[in-house]
């Protein structure tokens, strides 16, 4: 057998210097590549956000709704009735409980942007004069709207006062069943089924002699609020700077249950009284 072949010592030096500057490149190389990855790394999550795949992009769209109330306010005239601060106390309550169920008596130029605030809930409207609900509809057809009949004129207010204090209107329960003459009955039943989560009254026309009056609304409105199974209920009254809503919320919608005024408009809580038996009319 041939004997291997023997290296110079100075070719080993070389192949071995070169050999072992390659390794320290190497390594060199390698660490300096994760620092920079590293970095890069740290000032992509802190700057900017991954990118999305192109399968999976969305455009969150405006709910319906709302983009037809933005354009119907912004191309007209006439604004809602209540101001600002006063819009401000039912919306921080629907901010909460929204989407929700909502009933409002009254039918105007708010009513879309009460729908578009309880967005996904349900917002129900009930109005007395037929012909405004067929105008309103012409234009906002997707509104859900009862038309309803009031059989009191507001010279009885005060009549009415005094019966509301009798024994029949005190009791809670349903209103189609009750036997007080302040209970209105006559709505379609699937109001009474539904539990209201936020009611407000703005309705009916209150403003003259003639007109039915809020007595009965207002009355309503805290029976159906007190009968609900459990829970409570929001109740707002619009126009308390007159006589009849003044008093009648008070009586009716409780002091003890006033939460906020703000301006013209009212705000109580009223908790269901079939949660616990023997709970006063009043607190």
């Amino acid at each position: 057998m041939r004997a291997k072949s023997q290296y110079p010592l100075s070719l080993k030096l070389i192949l071995i210097g070169f050999f072992l500057l390659f390794l320290v490149f190497f390594i060199l190389k390698s660490s300096s590549h994760q620092n920079l990855s590293s970095v890069l790394s740290a000032k992509t999550t802190t700057t900017t956000c991954p990118p999305i795949p192109l399968s999976t992009q969305a455009c969150d769209k405006i709910p319906p709704s709302l983009s037809q109330a933005l354009v119907h306010y912004a191309t007209s005239n006439i604004t809602p009735q209540q101001t600002f601060k006063e819009i401000s106390v039912t919306l921080r309550v629907l901010e909460k409980k929204s989407p929700c169920n909502f009933l409002v008596f009254g039918l105007g130029h708010d009513s879309l942007m009460w729908t578009s605030l309880n967005h996904g809930g349900r917002t129900v409207f009930l109005e007395e004069d037929k012909s405004w609900i067929q105008q309103i509809m012409l234009k906002l057809p997707k509104l859900e709207a009862y038309h309803v009949v009031y059989d009191t004129k507001r010279t009885q207010a005060d009549a009415l006062l005094k019966v509301g204090t009798g024994e029949d209107c005190l009791v809670v329960g349903d209103p189609r069943f009750s036997k007080c003459a302040l209970a209105l009955k006559g709505f379609p039943s699937e109001i009474y089924d539904v539990e209201w989560d936020l009611i407000m009254v703005d309705a009916p026309t209150g403003y003259f002699d003639g007109a039915p009056g809020r007595m009965s609304a207002i009355y309503t409105a805290g029976l159906m609020s007190r009968n609900r199974e459990s829970g409570e209920t929001d109740v707002f009254v619009h126009d308390v700077d007159r006589v009849v809503e003044d008093q009648f919320s008070k009586t009716f919608l409780c002091e003890g249950y006033l939460r906020e005024q703000e301006g013209r408009i009212r705000h109580f809580t009223i908790p269901s009284h079939r949660t616990r038996l023997g709970r006063p009319f009043c607190p």
